[in-house]
């Protein structure tokens, strides 16, 4: 069985917030949201896939030598809204009592990641307002070393394209093993995503109607598979996305194209 570690796509609700006073401002309640289960509960549906998903802020404060053994231990990453300064921070950089004790550095885990990659792990990097470049450049995934693995370009200003009336995916080839059995025509209208370029030596499986902008990619880096799905898996741009009665398929194919590179 494949192992999957999956980043994202959690979120902490606080409130509402009750302004009872000038001077008194009161939250009542606190939910926390998994948007990730559509997607986990996808790929675990056909037996195959083992899939732990953690929250960003579970990831930003994985130990030293945490993600090393995560790394030796999953086969495929996904990243799906997780900005690079959770790669690129640790929290005890904040920690002012360690401030003066001893140099404060830590493994990095943007080469962490570049270096599994290309040593064989496989890598699926997902859409929304915190990836690739994201909202006014907070995903910053082109600005790292983690833009040596993706199969597309990042833009170098905000790359968020959004409508209320949506957009559907266009196959552009006739067939694809990570496309077997998916009926990209019959998707549902999604409602935003991150405008990339492809490489020149990726493969675009399928654009954004109406235009040339990505919206599948696949390619390889080193040993490692890769592919780019530049809208996101959950809502909001993925909200009828998620009832997709192709749904499951399209992300188990995908991953298994993925992990055919072994």
């Amino acid at each position: 069985m494949a192992k999957v570690y999956y980043v994202g796509d959690w979120a902490v609700m606080l409130g509402p917030c009750f302004a009872e006073t000038p001077f008194n401002y009161s939250f009542k309640g606190t939910d926390v949201f998994n948007y990730g289960k559509w997607l986990k509960e996808a790929l675990e549906a056909d037996g195959d896939h083992e899939v732990v998903s953690v929250p960003t802020w579970e990831f930003y404060r994985n130990p030293p030598g945490r993600y090393e053994e995560i790394l030796a231990e999953f086969d495929v990453l996904i990243f799906s809204d997780v900005e690079i300064k959770n790669f690129q921070l640790d929290p005890t950089f904040f920690d002012r009592s360690k401030f003066g004790t001893e140099p404060l550095t830590f493994p990095d885990r943007v080469r962490l990641t570049v270096e599994a990659i290309e040593q064989g792990t496989h890598a699926l990097f997902l859409g929304g307002w915190l990836s690739f470049n994201g909202e006014m450049g907070k995903g910053g995934w082109g600005r790292s070393q983690l833009a040596r693995a993706l199969p597309v370009e990042c833009l170098r200003e905000e790359d968020l394209v959004e409508s209320t009336e949506g957009f559907r995916m266009h196959s552009c080839v006739e067939s694809h093993a990570a496309l077997q059995g998916t009926d990209l025509e019959s998707s549902p209208p999604i409602l935003g995503y991150n405008r990339t370029i492809a490489k020149p030596d990726a493969q675009v499986l399928a654009t954004w109607e109406g235009s040339s902008d990505p919206a599948l990619v696949v390619s390889t880096y080193g040993s490692g598979r890769v592919a780019a799905y530049t809208s996101d898996p959950a809502p909001h741009w993925g909200c009828n996305f998620v009832y997709w009665q192709g749904y499951a398929r399209f992300w188990q194919q995908l991953v298994a194209w993925l992990l055919s590179g072994d």
